[in-house]
C-alpha cells in the first residue's frame, strides 16, 4: 500500500466510513440492537463545556449525555463535539478572520466578519444538528467509525447570513455548478486530504446559511467559531466549522470525504452485509425521523403507583414531526405523547411528555416513537439493516427503570 493511500484509509476509518473494509469472520450475524447506553460523562471539562462523554481530545470527539435531550434546545456548554482533523487553530482573531469566496465567480471576494454582519440581511434558523454515526454503537458486526452513542446530535438556534446572498454579492458565472467548503481545521500529514465537501448548486436554498452565533451567542470554539455553515434537515457531515474558504467550480471536484466518506448503499433497504459489501453507494443527505427519551435515563428507580413524566425530543429532515408515541409493555401497545407547540419550525426538535403511572414493582421498559407528516414511523432496531459505516440510526428508543414499592 502506498504511504498516501496508507493515511486516507486511515483516516476514513476514523471519520466512519470504512473504504474496503474486511471481516475475518464474515459469515457472523449480523444485527441491530439498542445504541450503548451506559457511559459515563468524563471528570474533565473541555473549555466552553460542561463535562461530557470523551472519546478523544484531538481531535475533540464530545458526546452529550441523555439528560440533554429534555429540551428544544441544546444549551452551548451541553451541545456535542465533533472534528476529523487533529490540528485546530489555538486561536482565531475575530478581526482579522477572512472568508474567502472565489473560483467560478465574477467577483473574487475577501469578507470579514464585521462585513457579513453589516453588509447582509442577518437571519436566524433553529435546527438539528446530528453526525450520520449517531448510535453507531448499535450496529453488530461493528461498523467502522467512532462508536457513538445516541448523544451526537443537538438543537440550536443559528444567526447568519444566506449563503446564496454572499455568492450573489460574489456573482456566480454561467457555468457554475459547484460549491466546495472547507474551513481551518488542518490533517497532520501532508499526505492526508484535508475535509472538504461540496454542495450541487442546484441544492442551493434560502435556508442554508453561514453562522456566526448559537443561541444567541458567538459561536463556542468546539462548535466552530467564529463561522460555520449550516444545511438544515441534512446530517451534519457538511456543516463545516471554522470554515474560511468557498471555493465555486464548474465541473464536479474530487475529494476523499465526498467520494468515500458518508456514503451508504444505493439500494431499496441502503443496507448491506459484512461479506457482500456494496459497491454503489450514494451520499447520506437528509436525515431520517427520530425521538429519544431525556427522561428518565435507564437505571433509576422511580415510585410504583407516583406519576412519572417521560421527556423526550424528537425530529426529523423537515417534513415535521406529527405524533410520539410511547410504550410500556414492549410495543404491543402505543399511546400517543404530548408535543409541544411547533413554533421552532421544521428542521427543529418538537420536545413531547407522557405521564405514566408505575403499576407494580420490578423492571419497567419505556419506548418512544416518532412518525412525520409523510407517515414514516421509527422502526424497531431489529429491522434496521447493517451498513459498514454505521450511519442513519433510527431505530426505536429505550430505556429501562427500576420500580420500588
Amino acid at each position: 500500500m502506498q504511504r498516501r493511500d496508507f493515511f486516507k484509509q486511515t483516516l476514513t476509518l476514523a471519520g466512519g466510513a470504512v473504504v474496503g473494509t474486511t471481516f475475518s469472520e464474515a459469515s457472523q450475524q449480523v444485527e441491530t440492537l439498542h445504541p450503548v447506553d451506559d457511559r459515563k460523562v468524563s471528570d474533565i471539562a473541555f473549555p466552553q463545556k460542561r463535562p461530557l462523554i470523551t472519546y478523544s481530545d484531538r481531535p475533540p470527539l464530545l458526546e452529550s449525555p441523555r439528560e440533554v435531550f429534555t429540551s428544544p434546545i441544546t444549551p452551548n456548554d451541553l451541545f456535542f463535539v465533533r472534528w476529523h482533523m487533529p490540528m485546530i487553530p489555538t486561536y482565531i482573531s475575530k478581526n482579522r478572520f477572512t472568508l474567502h469566496i472565489h473560483g467560478a465567480v465574477e467577483r473574487e471576494l475577501k469578507l470579514s466578519l464585521k462585513s457579513l454582519q453589516t453588509e447582509f440581511e442577518q437571519v436566524e434558523l433553529t435546527a438539528v444538528l446530528q453526525c450520520g454515526g449517531n448510535s453507531r454503537t448499535a450496529f453488530k458486526p461493528t461498523a467502522g467509525g467512532i462508536q457513538w452513542g445516541i448523544g451526537a446530535m443537538g438543537c440550536a438556534r443559528w444567526k447568519g447570513v444566506r449563503l446564496k446572498d454572499v455568492l450573489a454579492k460574489a456573482g456566480l458565472t454561467k457555468d457554475a455548478r459547484w460549491i466546495g467548503f472547507n474551513g481551518l481545521e488542518k490533517a497532520v500529514y501532508a499526505e492526508t486530504d484535508n475535509f472538504v465537501r461540496a454542495l450541487e448548486l442546484e441544492k442551493l436554498s434560502d435556508n442554508i446559511i453561514l453562522a456566526y452565533e448559537m443561541n444567541g451567542e458567538d459561536l463556542p470554539y468546539l462548535n466552530g467559531y467564529p463561522l460555520r455553515l449550516i444545511i438544515p434537515g441534512t446530517y451534519s457531515d457538511s456543516w463545516i466549522k471554522m470554515i474560511s474558504n468557498i471555493k465555486v467550480t464548474k465541473e464536479k471536484m474530487r475529494l476523499h470525504f465526498m467520494e468515500h466518506a458518508y456514503r451508504i448503499p444505493d439500494n431499496e433497504c441502503e443496507c448491506e452485509t459484512p461479506d457482500n459489501l456494496t459497491q454503489k453507494t450514494k451520499p447520506i443527505e437528509k436525515m431520517n425521523v427520530n425521538s429519544v427519551i431525556g427522561y428518565p435515563v435507564s437505571g433509576i428507580k422511580v415510585k410504583q403507583g407516583a406519576e412519572l413524566i417521560v421527556r423526550g425530543v424528537a425530529f426529523d429532515g423537515g417534513e415535521g414531526i406529527a405524533k410520539v408515541e410511547v410504550s410500556t409493555d414492549g410495543g404491543t401497545t402505543w399511546q400517543e405523547a404530548k408535543l409541544d407547540k411547533d413554533e421552532a419550525g421544521r428542521y427543529a426538535y418538537r420536545a413531547f411528555t407522557h405521564p405514566i403511572t408505575p403499576k407494580q414493582g420490578g423492571t419497567l421498559s419505556i419506548m418512544c416513537r416518532a412518525t412525520n407528516t409523510k407517515g414514516e414511523t421509527q422502526p424497531f432496531p431489529h429491522e434496521i439493516k447493517w451498513n459498514r459505516g454505521g450511519y442513519k440510526y433510527n431505530g426505536i428508543d429505550e430505556v429501562t427503570v427500576k420500580v420500588v414499592v
